[in-house]
């Protein structure tokens, strides 16, 4: 006879469960959660004078255990099925005389109100609450009056579960509107073979009395039987922190299999804010026969360092891990929020965690490396926060880079994992450490002197390729003497227009940025400074490009777009959608002399619409080159109105050095990984 139910509501049933346990015999049944797992959970709640109530007791050996290790002896046990209970008098009725067993409905039970203070609940809520219809949601109210019911004030009802979120809610909104205070433990696990992949979890909910009126309800989740409980604010945070927690022991057991072919990433919160502290990237590497001490290691990231490729991109971590030559890399980025005591402070705090994600094989006692850049988790001062209605909150923070730079950098923080800009800062202008803003908390006064910043120095690529796309003019060489007029939509921290003005002394640049924060951060953090030809537009650059075509066409010799987009469900970050639609284009064509250059950053990560858009740009462009941006998404546009402007690459290498050896002239400094040829060497035409 097949054991399992026909129905969710069989479970209810005491024919199938009499059915259940003839056939199943003397064996104990135990649906999750053994004794040495729930021991820890139960010795906190239950006292040896309490007097326990075991709702649902089946055959489980947990009131058994619990009597014979002394936690208490006052142990009445119900069900419902009569032939479980005869089996179990005649199991323990010898031996443990103060322990009784009745057959019982725990929707009706005969017991006296307030006889108990502890109801002991394994499975039974799980195996009831099957579903969310109205017959079961009220069968569910009536189990829960009748707990409530039988115990005394100061009572805990303990309940064994799996923590289906409906399960997990019913209960916890049904007691804590009672006024009961409602705490979520999740069970450690013993390190045996589970019969579940999902943690345990122990609801306790502890009775008072209810108080008239809209008393605050108390509201705990305890991932951790070393740490405090954590308070959360509602039913829906506490469901979600559980679901947080089977969603990792899911992921450790995926993990504990064969090697993942995708990475798999996670957040471990702080405690007290809820907020990321780290995030962690789990990386395997195929490996035939990996030697002894090359199983697994854990790749600090240092701080500021995020976003590079090599960290910041699943190719980069790749060719990270495999260069490490671990069959397992676990990559650890630092968030901006939180405070770090040093790699040795990291290494206590995650050691426990991240052994949990160790690869399937690692011998035991195995020592597993902690590694970083250096040796260090380098440094991150954050210099100003602050908010625009159009961009969100944003940090201006100087970072230690590779070697001994250190540069600055604009976040906005709904993308925290992208730079907008960045500036390398000058040697005499010393980075603050952490400790010392740790003892200072204020936050950097507005009126700090300008960032001192290498005003030389083009950090961002696309900036560099834009400057070398200058090369693709008409007429004469682009000599720094030139006459120029360049628009350039986005600010951002200033670095590109700043170039320009300050390289080709005859340019005339004008800058569109739409929010007036950005020109505050610019010029009090980026060191940027308007003047007689470097001029700022607060405003749309859609309708300042319109305007231009309205009333003065062709006056531009370069058209520079570095806009992001604000609305993130697109798959292009850059431009917004708006800004390569084909009547905006054919206005930008406008206002484009007819030997000019348009430039535009592209960072589209679907496949469909950047086609849509190219299509686009060459219907409106004759003439269109590009080059891709190494280890990033951006791809650099160059668009012209007449195809008689081709140039061949030999033809345009030959233009870049002729550029590059004039913009070298002494009392100009000049960067000298900077060489205008080289961006110009991979350029395609579309």
């Amino acid at each position: 006879m097949e054991l399992l139910p026909r129905s969710p509501g069989d479970f209810g049933s005491a024919r199938y469960w009499d059915r259940f346990f003839r056939q199943r015999g003397q064996r104990p049944f135990e649906w999750y959660g053994a004794f040495p797992e729930l021991c820890p959970v139960l010795h906190k709640y239950v006292r040896p004078c309490d007097k326990v109530l075991v709702v649902g007791c089946g055959n489980s050996e947990l009131s058994e255990q619990m009597y014979d290790v002394g936690m208490c002896e006052g142990i009445v046990n119900i069900d419902i099925s009569d032939a479980v209970i005869r089996q179990m008098r005649e199991r323990s009725g010898s031996k443990r005389p103060k322990m009784s067993y009745l057959v019982m409905d725990v929707f009706q039970m005969d017991f006296p109100d307030a006889e108990f203070q502890v109801v002991l609940d394994k499975g039974t809520l799980d195996a009831i609450l099957t579903d969310e219809e109205e017959a079961t949601l009220a069968k569910v109210d009536k189990m829960f009056a009748e707990i409530s019911r039988v115990l005394q004030v100061g009572g805990r009802y303990l309940c064994v579960s799996l923590a289906q979120a409906h399960v997990l809610k019913k209960a916890v909104e049904y007691f804590s509107q009672e006024g009961w205070v409602v705490r979520v433990h999740q069970v450690a696990s013993s390190g045996d073979k589970q019969q579940f992949v999902l943690p345990i979890f122990v609801y306790v909910m502890t009775k008072f009395r209810k108080i008239p009126g809209s008393a605050p309800r108390i509201l705990e989740i305890c991932p951790d039987e070393q740490q405090k409980p954590m308070r959360v604010e509602s039913t829906e945070q506490l469901v979600a922190a559980v679901r947080d927690r089977q969603h990792y022991a899911l992921l450790r057991s995926q993990l504990s299999g064969t090697p993942c072919g995708e990475q798999v990433a996670l957040d471990l919160c702080d405690r007290e804010s809820g907020r990321p502290r780290y995030t962690l990237h789990v990386v395997d590497s195929p490996s035939e026969k990996p030697s002894r001490d090359n199983h697994f290691a854990i790749f600090i990231i240092p701080q500021g360092r995020e976003t590079e490729w090599l960290f910041g991109m699943e190719e980069g971590r790749k060719q990270l891990a495999s260069s490490a030559g671990f069959r397992r890399l676990v990559t650890v980025a630092l968030h901006r929020e939180q405070h770090y005591e040093g790699m040795a402070g990291i290494q206590a705090e995650l050691s426990a965690k991240v052994m949990e994600l160790a690869p399937p094989g690692l011998p035991a006692q195995q020592q597993v490396p902690f590694l970083s850049v250096g040796g260090d988790i380098g440094v991150r001062a954050v210099r100003h926060r602050g908010s625009s209605p159009l961009s969100g909150d944003y940090v201006v923070e100087d970072v230690r880079g590779d070697g001994s730079c250190h540069f600055r950098r604009l976040i906005f923080l709904r993308s925290r994992n992208v730079v907008q800009s960045e500036a390398r800062l000058l040697p005499s202008l010393p980075l603050q450490g952490q400790k010392k803003r740790r003892k200072d908390k204020k936050k950097p006064s507005p009126a700090e002197p300008p960032a001192a910043v290498d005003k030389s120095y083009l950090c961002c690529e696309h900036h560099k390729a834009m400057v070398a796309g200058l090369c693709l003019l008409g007429g004469p060489d682009p000599l720094p003497g030139t006459p120029l007029a360049v628009l350039v939509v986005g600010l951002g921290g200033g670095s590109l227009p700043l170039f320009i003005h300050d390289y080709f002394s005859q340019a005339h640049v004008a800058v569109v940025e739409i929010d007036p924060s950005m020109l505050e951060v610019a010029t009090g953090w980026f060191g940027f400074s308007p003047g007689d030809r470097l001029q700022v537009h607060v405003s749309d650059g859609l309708d300042y490009v319109a305007k231009l075509a309205a009333e003065a066409p062709a006056q531009y010799d370069a058209i520079m777009f570095d806009v992001d987009s604000k609305d993130l469900t697109v798959g292009m970050s850059c431009p917004p959608p708006a800004f390569v639609e084909k009547p905006f284009l054919q206005k930008v064509k406008t206002i484009l002399k007819p030997e000019g250059v348009f430039l535009l950053n592209l960072v589209c990560r679907d496949a469909q619409l950047k086609e849509s858009v190219l299509g686009t740009l060459r219907e409106v462009f004759p003439l269109l080159y590009a080059r891709r941006i190494a280890g990033e998404v951006n791809e650099i546009l160059f668009c012209q109105p007449s195809p008689e402007a081709h140039r061949d690459t030999a033809e345009l290498g030959a233009r870049a050095q002729a550029l590059e050896g004039a913009l070298r002239q002494p009392g100009c400094p000049w960067d000298s990984s900077y060489v205008l040829a080289d961006m110009l060497q991979a350029i395609q035409i579309l």
